[in-house]
């Protein structure tokens, strides 16, 4: 039986997190934390800073997804709105470039 809250994967249990973009369970490594920091939402490399993280796939389409539905003041508890501008930058840098 499977605990709840985890995933079988590779033959190991790992911890299941949500995407605040697409809203999809999948298993914590897949995802980038965030956090923000003096209302600025900064990507989590490694998974080390400090405050209330929030999950997200590093794709652009995630991104917007959960700026449209302004799910990060909700995600962070914060009021107001955030900066993802940092964010927008650390994932154009991640995703390759299309030729043609």
């Amino acid at each position: 039986m499977r605990r709840q809250g985890k995933l079988e994967y590779g033959y190991q249990a790992a911890p299941l997190r949500t995407c605040v973009g697409c809203r999809v369970r999948t298993v914590k490594s897949e995802l980038l934390r965030l956090v923000v920091v003096e209302g600025v939402i900064v990507p989590d490399t490694r998974g080390r800073l400090p405050g209330r993280g929030a999950s997200l796939h590093p794709s652009p389409r995630c991104l917007e997804l959960a700026e449209r539905r302004r799910a990060f003041p909700r995600a962070f508890r914060a009021e107001g709105s955030l900066d993802t501008s940092l964010l927008q930058a650390h994932l154009e840098g991640l995703t390759p470039e299309r030729s043609g």
